[in-house]
C-alpha cells in the first residue's frame, strides 16, 4: 500500500511538472535556415511555427519550386529541432522512472 501511495504522489508531481514544462517549451524557440540563410523558420518548443523569413533575393517568379523547397526544408528543420528540444526536456523529467516518452 505504501508503494502505491508513493507512486501516486510521484505521478501527480510528474503531471504538475509536465504541465509547467509544456508551458516553458511554448516560450522557447529554435531556428533552422535553408538556402544559406535565405529562408529561416523559427519554431516554438511546443511544435508550432512562430516565424518564417524569406530573403527577397530568393523570390524568383520563374523558379517557384526552389522557393517552395527552401521553405519546406526550413520549416521541417525547425519543427524537427523543436521536437528534439521537447523530447530532451521531457526525458529529464522522466529519467529514473523507467518511462520512455513516445516520439512527437
Amino acid at each position: 500500500m505504501v508503494n502505491i501511495m508513493k507512486m501516486m504522489k510521484q505521478a501527480a508531481s510528474m503531471q504538475k511538472n509536465m504541465g509547467a514544462l509544456q508551458a516553458e517549451l511554448a516560450g522557447r524557440t529554435v531556428e533552422f535556415s535553408s538556402g544559406g540563410g535565405m529562408v529561416t523558420a523559427v519554431a516554438r518548443g511546443d511544435g508550432t511555427l512562430a516565424e518564417l523569413s524569406i530573403d527577397p533575393k530568393v523570390v524568383d517568379p520563374a523558379d517557384v519550386e526552389m522557393l517552395q523547397d527552401l521553405v519546406l526544408a526550413a520549416v521541417d528543420g525547425a519543427l524537427k529541432a523543436a521536437r528534439e528540444l521537447a523530447a530532451a526536456e521531457m526525458s529529464k523529467l522522466t529519467s529514473g522512472l523507467g518511462l520512455e516518452m513516445p516520439p512527437m
